[in-house]
């Protein structure tokens, strides 16, 4: 299965207007944003659990990266809330659930040879980092000068320049903003290639905004098993 494969190319997608295709676990769907690959993939997801929903215990030979956006994830070693964001590398594994239901945004096969760090930032945690224009908050979540992952409130009718000299990935939290032509709700993505800059206008409620800048696949990406 492949979809939005050209890394080359500017892509939107406004996952909340896609359909929920069936996971090999029932009670659990998904919204795919990207993919390269079968059942194993190197894939970015939106992932909805039913209440009382989960996955069997799996490896994640690939790593994981997850923002939990709506309800509460959970495993055997806790519950994260909608806000939490988290990494497991490659070798770890877990038996994700949820008693009560939650959505999930999911990055797989994109770690890079040697990286082994592990995360759990709950809601709200964060390195506080200096404000571009335009923004009333900023926290790092993750930066290992390979990528730098961040949460970001940009003000209401701000007008909003992020540079991008290696990729930019993002996904929209709440609020609105509009770049170019596009107007982009709660639950969009998107992925800009080097030097496409996000050049945006912030809708009247604002909006928080999650950004990955980084390559968006790394030369020593972990390769997927033939």
């Amino acid at each position: 299965m492949r979809i939005n494969e050209d890394l080359t190319k500017p892509v939107t997608v406004h996952s909340t207007k896609l359909d929920w295709s069936a996971s090999p676990s029932a009670g659990v769907d998904r919204r795919m944003l990207y993919r390269v690959g079968g059942e194993v993939a190197r894939a970015t997801t939106i992932v909805r659990y039913a209440p009382g929903s989960a996955f069997p215990r799996h490896v994640h030979s690939g790593g994981e990266e997850i923002l939990v956006l709506e309800g509460t994830f959970q495993d055997e070693h806790g519950d994260y809330p909608a806000g939490c964001y988290f990494r497991n590398p490659p070798g770890t594994s877990h038996v994700p659930a949820s008693k009560d239901g939650c959505t999930i945004f999911v990055r797989l096969w994109q770690y890079r040879e040697g990286d082994s760090t592990q995360i759990v930032r709950q809601p709200g945690e964060g390195v506080t980092v200096p404000l571009r224009k335009g923004a009333e908050a900023a926290r790092v979540l993750f930066d290992d000068g390979k990528e730098h992952v961040s949460i970001e409130r940009w003000r209401p009718d701000a007008t909003i320049m992020v540079d991008n000299r290696r990729g930019l990935e993002f996904l929209v939290l709440s609020g609105s903003l509009a770049i170019g032509d596009e107007q982009l709700e709660p639950q969009s993505w998107g992925r800009l290639p080097a030097d496409e800059p996000i050049q945006a206008v912030t809708g009247p409620e604002g909006v928080e905004i999650w950004i990955k800048d980084a390559p968006l696949q790394h030369p020593d990406v972990l390769q997927i098993p033939a």
